[in-house]
This record gives C-alpha cells, structure tokens and sequence, in this order.
C-alpha cells in the first residue's frame, strides 16, 4: 500500500527520464509512495527496470522503456506508447542529463553537441511529446531539470551551463506560455545545487583535466545532499505549484549573489574551479 497519499499525484501517471538512477530513481520513489503510476524510461534498460520493480512494489503501475532522450522520434514513440498504455498523461518530469568538464579552449565542438542534445534537446524532445497529453489532461504539470549551473557560470562548465542556462530560458517561457493559453498546463523549473548522484563520476573531460580527482572533490566538496532529500523539494515545489524550485542553500545564495554582485560569482567561480581541479 503507498503512504503519503496527496491529491496531487495519488492516481495521476508521471513520467520520468533519466530514472534509472540519482534524482529520477528518487522521484520514481517518492511518486509511487504518493500513490502515482509511473512511466519510467532511461538509457540504461537494467537500471530502469529495477527502478521499476522497486515502485511496483510499492503498489504504482508502472511502465519501463529503454528512451534516448536526444533522439525525437524515439521520445515521441514513448510518449504515445504511454497514453495507449494509462489512458492520460498528467507530469512529466525531464530530467535525464551528462556531465562534462573541461575549458572551451580544450573541448571540442563534438563534446558541447553532446551535452546540449541530452541536457537541452533532451527536454525538448520531451516537453513537445507530452504537453499534448497534458493539455488534454486539464491538469497538466511540466517539470524541467536545470540547475545551480543554469544560474551561474562557472570555469571549466561552459557546455553543461549552457545547456542548464538553456534549460531555464525555455522553461520560463514555456511557463508564461500555459499562463497565457489557459490551458490548465502548470511549469516548474527545478535548480539543484550539490546532489549525491553519479553524475560527477559519469562526466566526460576535456584535455587538461583529471576526470577522477575532480569527480572525488565534486563528491566531497559539493554533494551535499541526498536524491531522496532533492526529490522530495521538487515533490512540494509541485504540490505547491511553484514557478522554480531552488535546492540547497548554495543554490538560493548564488541565485541570490547573481542578481546582485555579479562580480561576487565569478570570483566564487575561479575559487571553486581552482578547488575541483578545473584551473587547467
């Protein structure tokens, strides 16, 4: 039986990209306690699939699928495989993303194209498959991942912030788009700061940097907290229907710092990438 019932999510059928594993494995967990049924893809098929039994333990219908998030007509396949499957879409969480490290000067045009098309397209792809769906639900909810990176810039993250910069950009519009529409559709931004996943040691690196000691510092210095504690911000900020979800104190106080010394950031910024390894 699931616990936690909330009229939000008991009932309505999420879906979610990149839950095989970090913030999607955790918001496949919280939504099923919460009583949602699941629509779960990722890359990696074994890792999806337990994601899944794991919630169907926990009493949700589930549907797992190994999606490509850069690749529309897959994202677009699995989007309608999941209306035929529940009969309605309600939320869609995109959330699936890569890491890269390196300095522009050392990283190629291949290594940017990368991560735009997961981070960026990927949302893309996923937001223009579904809002049909949920429009039609009548109580649609978007939720994109961005993160502390799409509101500062910092060395040696220049393809992963502007993919996350991108990220927000089109979710803010989006969300003053379904204001406008009236089409019962509600848009949330989530900004995580330092999140325990894998996503640091999963990074592809540039010339110039040494992908295990910046991973390990990244770990050390900056995942700061659970997918399970991310997972349930992003829950409430949904419940709440809030615009954008900040995670983590470094989150609200650069978002803050950003708007109002500049400067301030970008000498955070060279601080924190001498620290990581990231001053190649």
């Amino acid at each position: 039986m699931a616990a936690n019932r909330d009229a939000t999510f008991e009932g309505r059928v999420a879906v979610i990209s990149g839950a095989g594993s970090g913030i999607g494995r955790a918001l496949a967990a919280g939504l099923a306690a919460r009583g949602a049924h699941l629509a779960l893809s990722d890359v990696d098929t074994d890792a999806v699939r337990a994601t899944g039994e794991a919630c169907e333990r926990a009493g949700a219908r589930v549907l797992t699928a190994r999606v490509d998030v850069t690749e529309a007509g897959a994202v677009a396949t699995h989007a309608a495989a999941v209306r035929a499957h529940f009969g309605r879409v309600d939320q869609v969480y995109n959330n699936a993303g890569v890491a890269h490290f390196g300095h522009v000067r050392h990283e190629s045009v291949e290594d940017v194209e990368r991560v735009m098309a997961v981070n960026f397209w990927g949302v893309v792809h996923g937001t223009t498959a579904f809002l049909p769906h949920l429009i039609e639900s009548g109580r649609g909810h978007v939720v994109n991942v961005s993160s502390l990176f799409g509101i500062v810039a910092f060395p040696g993250q220049s393809a992963y912030s502007a993919s996350k910069f991108a990220v927000r950009g089109y979710t803010e519009a989006l969300r003053q788009e379904m204001v406008l529409s009236g089409l019962g559709v509600r848009v949330t931004c989530v900004l995580p700061g330092g999140i325990r996943t894998s996503v640091a040691r999963s990074a592809t690196t540039a010339a110039g940097v040494d992908a295990a000691v910046t991973a390990d510092r990244f770990d050390r210095l900056l995942a700061l907290r659970s997918p399970e504690a991310a997972a349930r911000a992003i829950l409430a900020g949904v419940r709440r229907g809030r615009a954008r979800v900040l995670i983590g104190t470094e989150a609200r106080l650069l978002d803050a710092l950003a708007r109002v010394a500049p400067a301030g950031v970008a000498r955070t910024g060279v601080g924190l990438a001498r620290v990581l390894g990231l001053a190649a």
